[in-house]
């Protein structure tokens, strides 16, 4: 999963229609359903997808089979984006669905091109042999376009002549979406800047109380004459310190058990569902043995974050998370933090997968201010080490 250039969604035709009845199956493998009607459109479903997503959310979509007419067994995750693209037939026929959309564009092609098109796409992209394509054309999909999608053009806010060919159209709708892009980033950032003005540092920011063991650990590692393997050496025990402060934070009750000379023994256990590491790539992955070493069998999932040279705004490349963990605790590792902007985008990304933000905990070791500053507010604990950068 990939979250392009300009953080943009592309949603297409295939998971629209509804599920057939066993008689509309048997239309449909003859060529006499009519998949260009209103009625074949599973509307519901492209609302509540919709929505979900302009919310940030991820949202589960069938996957469709041109061949047999159906829905797969596999669904399809699709997360949220700043751009949402969503493209097809009858996108203008449902009065709900219009309501969520910021801009509608109405892409007017010749005719004759439409019917290449369409005779070229099932032919050879769905398998279908060319008398089918074209009895269905005649008998439905001609029909259906002077009949329910010719007439909504004139709810378009713009008409596209000449289909994708026309380049002038094109470069003012790229125009358009990037300052309306512009104006809802400035805003953000702006509420983003002050927002920790005149503010004392949130309540969730913990601090590793600076001991005279972490004080060592520090001048070892900060000192020019150490070598590489006591640098490494000793960075890995201030890691698992911070990572044992971390534990601290998570939810546990009070139990008793018996021990081998039969007394009991009034303990506590944890209590959640399970623990769940999430590493920034690539400098969280320095944490993991740390977690590892204090959290048996605690699973490992790890985001790649890199920052667009052209927009300068963080962006998802890479994503790989255990499964069924959306009830876990999630603990959030980034051994240096600048802006916090990838932070954030970490955090985002785990919220559009299920995770509850009150099970999210942020780990770092080095900060600099913007990143101690925002990304705390963001978590409902986070944690850091006791050395932030001025």
């Amino acid at each position: 999963m990939t979250w392009a250039t300009g953080n943009i969604r592309l949603l297409g035709t295939p998971y629209r229609w509804r599920v057939l009845s066993p008689e509309e199956q048997a239309l449909a493998a003859r060529n006499d359903y009519n998949f260009d009607h209103p009625g074949a459109f599973d509307f519901e479903l492209l609302v509540t997808t919709l929505r979900k997503l302009k919310r940030g959310k991820s949202v589960k979509i069938p996957v469709y089979d041109f061949t047999t007419h159906g829905r797969q067994k596999d669904w399809k995750n699709v997360y949220g984006a700043s751009i949402i693209i969503f493209e097809g037939l009858l996108s203008f026929a449902d009065k709900e669905l219009l309501q969520l959309m910021d801009m509608k564009i109405f892409v007017d092609t010749d005719s004759d091109i439409r019917l290449v098109r369409w005779l070229r796409r099932d032919i050879t992209a769905r398998g279908r042999d060319i008398e089918g394509v074209i009895k269905q054309y005649n008998k439905f999909i001609k029909p259906a376009f002077e009949q329910y999608i010719e007439p909504t053009m004139r709810l378009a806010d713009i008409v596209v002549p000449r289909g994708g060919g026309n380049m002038v159209a094109i470069d003012l709708i790229v125009q358009h979406v990037h300052s309306q892009l512009e104006e809802r980033e400035i805003s953000a950032r702006a509420l983003l800047a002050t927002a920790h003005q005149s503010q004392p540092l949130p309540q969730t920011l913990s601090v590793l109380e600076s001991t005279p063991q972490v004080l060592g650990l520090h001048t070892i590692i900060r000192n020019k004459d150490t070598s590489c393997d006591e640098f490494i050496f000793y960075s890995k025990r201030l890691m698992r310190l911070l990572i044992e402060h971390a534990l601290y934070f998570l939810p546990s009750k009070a139990c008793f058990i018996q021990t081998p000379q039969g007394q009991e023994y009034k303990g506590r256990r944890f209590s959640g569902k399970g623990i769940t590491g999430v590493s920034i790539l690539q400098a969280g992955e320095t944490m993991e043995p740390a977690l590892r070493a204090v959290c048996k069998d605690v699973r490992i999932g790890k985001i790649l974050i890199q920052t667009n040279l052209d927009s300068g705004e963080p962006e998802l490349h890479y994503l790989r998370l255990p499964r069924d963990i959306s009830e876990d605790h999630v603990i959030l590792m980034d051994s240096t933090v600048s802006t916090g902007a990838a932070a954030m985008m970490a955090v985002r990304v785990l919220l559009v997968c299920g995770y509850q933000p009150h099970s999210l905990q942020n780990v770092k070791t080095d900060s600099a201010n913007p990143g101690w500053l925002y990304s705390p507010r963001t978590f409902t604990q986070s944690i850091f080490d006791s050395l932030l950068w001025e």
